[in-house]
């Protein structure tokens, strides 16, 4: 691996979920994790989707070829693939094969921090209704701006997460969502999202 890009375990999942943040609907089942974890990462191998890392001592190091594994196994997952069918589509590919199902960013392992597609407004409900989504500004840190004035902390608050091209979830009075709430969501609008592409609602190509 010498010369190569040299990641701990988790170092790897959070490339992995940087380079899943753009264009990745989860896959619908709620027995399938969103975003690789530690766990996951671990249970691949154990069930041999996954490379073994290259050991140093005691510490396990991860390359490009591990992410490379890693973000294809999700993304089959995604178009609902069983394992056993995610283990035989991979069987035996090469870097370049892995790559094309990977799909990673064309910074290759993507920034360490996913980006975030949610948003968040203090903006009131009614004119944020009228609003186009791009309009809300995201907080930089992710927490809840301090309420200002004696209104109820609720009252005019949209939290808001982009599911695809010009599809959005707006939630009234709710709080900035994490990662986690992401996740969860996504996977849950995954058969919505798809029904609208079945019925011709979304703009070609708007769904990987």
């Amino acid at each position: 691996m010498s010369g190569e890009e040299r990641w701990s375990l988790d170092e790897l999942c959070e490339r992995a979920r940087g380079a899943l943040s753009a264009d990745y609907v989860p896959a619908a089942s709620a027995r399938v994790r969103a975003l690789p974890d530690r766990r996951t990462v671990r249970y691949y191998q154990t069930a041999g989707l996954l490379d073994r890392p290259r050991l140093e001592g005691r510490k396990a190091i991860y390359g490009r070829r591990h992410l490379l594994q890693l973000v294809a196994i999700k993304r089959l997952q995604a178009e609902g693939l069983r394992l056993a069918e995610v283990q035989a589509r991979l069987l035996g590919l090469d870097d370049d094969a892995l790559a094309a199902v990977a799909r990673l960013p064309a910074e290759g392992a993507g920034p360490a921090a996913p980006r975030r597609e949610s948003f968040w407004t203090e903006a009131p409900a009614d004119a944020a209704r009228s609003a186009r989504p791009e309009a809300f500004r995201p907080t930089a840190s992710g927490h809840r701006p301090a309420a200002s004035g004696p209104s109820s902390p609720a009252k005019g608050r949209l939290a808001g997460l982009r599911l695809a091209p010009g599809v959005a979830l707006l939630l009234e009075g709710a709080r900035p969502l994490g990662p986690e709430s992401e996740a969860v969501l996504r996977r849950a609008a995954a058969p919505l999202l798809r029904a609208l592409d079945e019925q011709g609602i979304l703009d070609p190509g708007a769904l990987p």
